[in-house]
């Protein structure tokens, strides 16, 4: 079975689908077999966007299908190292399912209070149904300012939730790249694509720490049955 991220939000329009383009696009730079599940049925932003990007013939190809559960996409992508789930805009029902089936469940969030108040509150929420705290990560992002920045930091950081290095700026540039389908690391302007790389590397490093892992306890299973 694949190694599981999800990106979820307690709102739309902060970066979640941005981000999971993103990651896709690097993790599958760095060699490892990657499929995004998008489960958002109705807007199905990562299956438009893939749209794009194959009729640009943009390499790496990445592997994008709506399903209607992350259990279906697990069934369906068992083959896969690195399983990306990207989520509705909205919290539901359905969030802390998504979130028990994850390694790491990242939540992107603006850095005003309007966004930062209720991320909080949804995390909280997830830890109320179980789901350990270090699984739970944040990823600033529509950043204008060092200084916004380190106020939303500072905040967070009151918190017991981590928050990953670096943050996404604000910028034309990026929605230029989405438009045309190619991703946040794949802008003409290679500072915000290097932006972008730095905030996604601590996040990879997690994924493939994982996978190692999930590849031993694999080989361990088969040894203990071929020994039985």
């Amino acid at each position: 079975m694949p190694v599981v991220v999800a990106f979820l939000s307690q709102k739309g329009g902060v970066g979640k689908s941005t981000l999971a383009r993103a990651l896709a696009v690097h993790a599958a730079e760095s060699g490892v077999k990657v499929f995004v599940a998008d489960l958002d049925t109705q807007q199905q932003t990562i299956k438009h966007w893939n749209d794009r990007r194959d009729s640009h013939a943009i390499q790496p190809e990445i592997s994008v299908a709506n399903f209607d559960d992350v259990a279906q996409a697990l069934s369906a992508t068992e083959n896969s190292q690195l399983l990306i789930v990207d989520t509705s805009g909205r919290a539901s029902a359905a969030t802390l399912d998504i979130a028990k089936h994850a390694h790491v469940v990242v939540q992107p969030t603006g850095v005003g209070l309007d966004d930062l108040h209720p991320g909080v509150l949804l995390f909280h929420e997830l830890v109320g149904g179980g789901i350990p705290v270090d699984r739970l990560i944040f990823a600033l992002c529509r950043v204008l300012t060092k200084d916004e920045e380190h106020a939303a930091r500072e905040y967070l950081g009151k918190t017991p939730y981590a928050v990953l290095t670096g943050s996404i700026a604000e910028r034309a540039q990026y929605r230029y790249a989405q438009n045309v389908g190619r991703s946040l690391v794949e802008t003409d302007d290679k500072s915000l694509n290097d932006r972008t790389t730095d905030l996604l590397d601590g996040l990879l490093s997690k994924m493939k720490s994982e996978i190692d892992r999930t590849k031993l306890l694999n080989s361990a299973a088969q040894r203990a049955v071929g020994a039985g």
